[in-house]
């Protein structure tokens, strides 16, 4: 019974699906988008050219790491998994899924300014790797123009992700600042939330595999100044206990002391992110009332699969970040990450909404737990639409 992954080692998302995959010990192969059964089957079903895309062994489709995850977690494959990975605890859970929108939306910023702004140190590995999405046996000439299309595509993205000259140092400070907090937690605790991984770090490795940990430029700086944080990259990536430090019986933390490691990493999301998701929400919201005739389950969008809220500024946001202003692209699958936290807590029982909300106020990120849009985001047909529009 084989699952077939379609990515790449150099690709950012793929990195959470996989690394789930290896950890719960399901079998899978794992196969370039360039190869013709994707390029003729996969990618029309998809509507776009996009990674990671699976394909389960009667012949479902599934895109995107989460609904991957969740494939697993919450849908007909839940017998192959190892063991699960939302917890129990609302407020743990909570955490999570906080951890799951930084990682692969927050940490882009780093992840492509150390993929893209460090050409000595990164040029000749990207270019082997990035050829790896043209297919197998392509040749010379073909694998050359892949990458220089490739590459002139992702460095636009890299600035629509606030990468720019005068943000660089500014990242670069930004990033060194979480090796330091991960890595301190990491002493005590081998995975985010205690003995087994959670979404949180399957959110996390996204980022922290692909672009941050492979890349030569960050990979030596990772090992250098926070060795435990360049372990838990490698223990997210084997089914292996791989766990020499620590003494563990698989248990999560107890959600009534969080780790005070853990809060200084929660603060430090708040800083780092909370102004950009809000920006964000706000212009969207703008967006949506420019367009209340917009039809459920659209995008509204002549292209559907252009991923962002519009093209042009009118989809852009402007924030306050670390002494400067950014401007970033406004993604509404960040919205819909966003909406797994506000629909889990919703869940819960008052007692535990209320600790909860404690807990996000001492880490100063209590008002992500507000934020909403004026519409939900859904997926439907492998694509982010708009919902209904709310009256609340």
């Amino acid at each position: 019974m084989t699952y077939t992954l379609y990515g790449a080692p150099v690709s950012l998302y793929t990195g959470k699906a996989r690394s789930y995959l290896r950890r719960q010990g399901i079998e899978f192969r794992e196969v370039s988008p360039g190869e013709k059964h994707y390029l003729s089957a996969i990618m029309p079903a998809v509507g776009r050219f996009i990674m990671p895309c699976m394909e389960t062994p009667d012949g479902e489709i599934i895109q995107d790491g989460a609904d991957i995850i969740d494939h697993f977690e919450k849908g007909p494959g839940q017998e192959l998994r190892s063991f699960g990975i939302y917890p129990n605890s609302p407020t743990l859970l909570a955490i999570s899924h906080v951890f799951e929108l930084f990682g692969g939306e927050g940490l882009l910023r780093p992840a492509m300014h150390y993929r893209w702004n460090f050409d000595e140190q990164n040029e000749a590995f990207l270019a082997a790797e990035m050829t790896l999405l043209a297919g197998p046996n392509s040749d010379d000439e073909t694998a050359a123009r892949y990458f220089e299309n490739a590459q002139r595509r992702m460095r636009r993205a890299a600035s629509n992700f606030g990468v720019t000259p005068e943000s660089g140092p500014l990242i670069e400070a930004s990033f060194e600042e979480w090796l330091d907090l991960f890595d301190a937690h990491l002493r005590d605790y081998p995975y985010l939330l205690g003995g087994h991984a959670t979404i949180g770090d399957f959110g996390l490795i996204a980022a922290m595999w692909a672009h941050l940990f492979r890349d030569p430029a960050p990979t030596h700086l990772i090992k250098m100044r926070a060795p435990r944080v360049g372990r838990w990259v490698e223990r997210m990536t084997t089914s292996e206990p791989y766990l020499h430090e620590y003494v563990t019986d698989g248990s999560l933390i107890d959600d009534t002391t969080i780790p005070e490691t853990l809060v200084a990493m929660m603060r430090f999301v708040g800083e780092e992110y909370l102004a950009e998701i809000t920006a964000h929400v706000d212009r969207a919201n703008e967006w949506l009332e420019d367009h209340p005739d917009l039809e459920a389950g659209t995008n509204g969008l002549d292209d559907p699969a252009f991923r962002a809220l519009d093209r042009g500024e009118g989809g852009r946001a402007t924030f306050a970040w670390r002494g400067i202003e950014l401007t970033t692209g406004v993604m509404p699958y960040r919205f819909w990450l966003m909406q797994k936290l506000h629909d889990d807590l919703a869940s819960a029982g008052a007692v535990a909404q209320a600790h909860t909300r404690e807990v996000f106020a001492a880490a100063g990120i209590e008002s992500l737990l507000d934020l909403r849009t004026r519409r939900r985001v859904e997926r439907t047909g492998h694509l982010e639409v708009w919902g209904p529009m709310t009256t609340g």
